[in-house]
């Protein structure tokens, strides 16, 4: 037998088994907005899908819809940098996971290597089960705020290798490439560069796209509604491809992208209101997050078991807790205490202990989960 996860271990972890059995505790791990008090104005949405109601056709682009794409373009004209593309360097996927997918896909065959981060969302693994790719990591420094090594990075690299995945910014720890990384031009492959994060900036003004950083490279941008509006029921993603993405893989991508056109018609239809009626509420949420990120930098740091590195984007903490030395037990204690938290080897980090606290929770909960959490330890 052999397939998609053969051989892995897929019995419910301890912490699961005992969220079951838990009641009472303050959940700081959601990342779900529309759980959290953040919906997205539904007389925009009514109002933008009643337009498409009047005038409904079937129209089918392997591409996506030409209006919507107009948008993206024009969002990322007014980024700093800006990063200049024309509707047909712009894709719409469902999601931003199958963006991830038609990309393995795309670029690599089974047994070929993508090169990702040591700290970071499971999804990557689960993809390269799926493609049979090979994922091969790169270190972040958290003693320099989760840098990316460098040389860690160019060393990962082998015959095999067909491309670089990059989140910027980072879930959890909240890197966000602001430079062109020499590391990437000296490889010379395409990149991947997961944003969805990047209007949730934090200790920094902006987030640049790649693609702008580094023109002289096939860069692929990974966008959605999902974290941008708010909407992950909506499923709307795109790719972004700069200029060397697009002469060298536009066609091929056109015709992956043909094969399922997943992005529902509606949803399209809709995009250009969102991006032209939207801000405010973009703006809004932001501005929480920021205010969230502030309150539980400040309570953490009062207790000096706790090191944190600032996040320059994203709604995450990724504190290191200094003196426990079992990140298993810590978690299911402080759940005993009412709090959940995520352990940082959920996010493949094996170095110390580290907590994942989600910022987007609601103020009030975030502060009584907060200070359950330094009652527990």
């Amino acid at each position: 037998m052999s397939g998609f996860l053969h051989g892995a271990d897929l019995s419910e972890n301890a912490l699961s088994r005992a969220r079951r059995a838990a009641s009472d505790y303050v959940d700081l791990t959601s990342s779900n907005p529309t759980k959290q008090g953040l919906i997205f104005p539904p007389e925009i949405l009514r109002e933008a899908a009643e337009a498409y109601w009047r005038v409904r056709r079937y129209e089918p682009d392997p591409r996506g819809s030409l209006a919507a794409r107009e948008a993206i373009c024009a969002y990322y004209a007014q980024r700093q940098p800006p990063l200049v593309l024309s509707p047909d360097q712009v894709f719409l996927t469902a999601s931003t996971s199958e963006a991830y997918s038609l990309l393995f896909a795309l670029l690599a065959d089974p047994g070929d290597v993508m090169l990702g981060p040591n700290v970071t969302y499971p999804l990557f693994e689960l993809l390269g089960s799926a493609h049979h790719v090979k994922l091969r990591t790169y270190r972040l420094c958290e003693e320099i705020g989760w840098a990316i090594d460098e040389d860690s990075l160019l060393a990962a690299a082998n015959a095999r290798t067909r491309a670089v995945l990059l989140i910027s910014p980072h879930n959890p720890t909240g890197l966000t490439v602001q430079q062109p990384l020499a590391a990437l031009d000296k490889l010379g492959l395409p990149v991947i560069c997961d944003e969805v994060f990047a209007e949730f900036t934090y200790a920094i003004s902006h987030t640049p796209p790649l693609g702008a950083l580094h023109p002289d490279l096939p860069v692929f941008t990974l966008n959605g509604i999902s974290k941008m509006f708010a909407l992950p029921d909506l499923k709307l993603g795109w790719i972004a491809l700069n200029k060397p993405a697009a002469e060298q893989f536009g066609t091929r991508l056109e015709m992956l992208n043909d094969l399922y056109l997943s992005a529902n018609a509606l949803t399209q239809a809709m995009l250009p209101a969102l991006f032209e009626r939207g801000g405010s509420f973009v703006a809004h949420m932001r501005e929480r997050v920021r205010s969230a990120l502030d309150l539980a930098i400040a309570m953490l740091r009062s207790d000096s078991r706790f090191q944190i590195s600032t996040p320059q984007g994203g709604y995450y903490l990724f504190p290191r807790v200094q003196v426990e030395e079992d990140e298993e037990a810590l978690v299911l204690r402080l759940l005993q205490q009412g709090v959940l938290v995520h352990p940082g080897h959920f996010y493949d980090c094996e170095d110390g202990v580290h907590l994942t606290i989600s910022c987007l929770v609601k103020p009030d909960r975030l502060a009584e989960g907060l200070s359950r959490l330094l009652g527990a330890l």
